[in-house]
């Protein structure tokens, strides 16, 4: 059984919390502060309990020993400081004389960011020693990082098999929101799959197979399904080694009832491009060399009744290039479709979650995941390493 916050007496100790800050900056400013909103509840509760909160995280993808200028997380102690409406202290170096000192002039109810724990090797290898050091700086832990639970890392297993260790608020309602879709989904429980490959879908689209009642799939990954059903896509993106899985799926799927909607036109282009020419064309009209960008306006008024009749959506994938403005339409429509529903929906956060946000639904829907890997490794029904961790 995992412990929670409400397991724990905080009082006047230093808790180190690991926190996923990994956000988008634009010129040295937060762009996008979702994560870091996520995290406010379990500070917050905290700081209420009288602890010294010490918070650690990584940023990007930084390579130890160079020169990770532009991988520091003293722009996010800012921000989190105007969020807070009181100061953030940051430190340096997570680990070390210079974290230490930070941790010992840290007040009860202060708050501390280390900086970015990818700044060292020992995170990603989760070295022993490392995680020592990270350990050292504290008398409890709490991982709140559910965007980082598939991760084996020192932050996020490691040093919680040498504290007293606790899940967040934020892991809480993400295993809650989650667990609940596949548990006990009010139906008809309706998947909805996108982005741009068969196999980084496979799993969880055979895991859900054995919960859903409809199957939606749209994005490249869709192409590949078409190609199975005996259409030529022209350059459209297409995995020719998934495309007998794909078949075996659609059989599978109507074998055990299950509506498979796919794709009947999409938004067609002679290239990828932003500044492309286009063409609304059915699947079977894709010309020769030109590629599907995004679902047509028949198959969005399709795949929007069919989530409008469901009880429960999940939604892992955007239906186009979303990021381009000429092949964002399918996607705006679905999430609006999506937040339109009474029912219950769920976003399984990475692309979907910035499309959502990107398109003004975010606050509509029932839960975003801050996750997207680590989401998709739960729908699969993986172990998450940062969460058995704390058992």
């Amino acid at each position: 059984m995992v412990r929670t916050l409400r397991d724990g007496q905080f009082g006047g100790k230093r808790v180190l919390v690991r926190v996923d800050f990994n956000v988008p900056l634009d010129n040295g400013q937060v762009a996008d502060d979702a994560r870091i909103v996520g995290a406010l509840p379990t500070i917050q509760q905290l700081r209420k309990a009288g602890a010294k909160v010490v918070l650690a995280s990584h940023l990007g993808r930084p390579k130890p020993g160079k020169d990770n200028s532009a991988f520091t997380l003293k722009p996010v102690a800012e921000h989190l400081a105007s969020l807070l409406g009181s100061p953030v202290a940051f430190a340096a170096d997570c680990v070390g004389p210079v974290a230490a000192k930070a941790v010992a002039a840290l007040p009860v109810g202060g708050v501390l960011l280390l900086e970015n724990v990818r700044f060292h090797d020992g995170e990603e290898k989760n070295d022993p020693g490392f995680c020592r050091e990270l350990a050292a700086l504290a008398d409890a832990y709490v991982n709140d990082a559910f965007g980082t639970a598939h991760r084996a890392h020192a932050s996020t297993t490691g040093v919680a098999h040498l504290l007293p260790s606790y899940a967040g608020l934020l892991i809480e309602k993400e295993v809650a929101a989650l667990g609940t879709a596949l548990a006990d989904p009010r139906r008809p429980f309706t998947a909805v799959l996108g982005g741009a490959k068969v196999s980084d879908k496979i799993l969880i689209v055979e895991k859900l197979m054995e919960k859903v009642d409809r199957l939606i799939i749209g994005g490249g990954m869709a192409f590949t399904f078409l190609v199975a059903q005996g259409h030529t896509v022209g350059k459209s993106l297409v995995e020719a080694d998934r495309v007998s899985l794909a078949r075996e799926l659609l059989t599978k799927a109507k074998a055990k009832g299950i509506a498979v909607h796919l794709p009947v036109d999409v938004v067609a282009a002679d290239k990828f491009d932003a500044k492309a020419a286009t063409q609304v064309v059915p699947v079977s009209g894709i010309p020769a060399d030109w590629m599907g960008l995004d679902i047509g306006p028949k198959t969005v008024a399709e795949f929007s009744r069919a989530i409008a009749s469901s009880g429960t959506v999940l939604w892992n994938g955007p239906m186009g290039v979303f990021e381009m403005p000429a092949f964002e339409a399918g996607t705006k429509a679905i999430a609006h479709a999506i937040a339109n529903l009474k029912g219950t929906t769920i976003v399984g956060g990475g692309d979907s979650a910035s499309a959502a946000k990107q398109f003004a639904v975010d606050d509509r829907m029932t839960h975003v995941s801050t996750g997207g890997g680590a989401s998709l490794e739960f729908l699969e029904g993986k172990v998450l390493p940062g969460i058995a961790a704390l058992g």
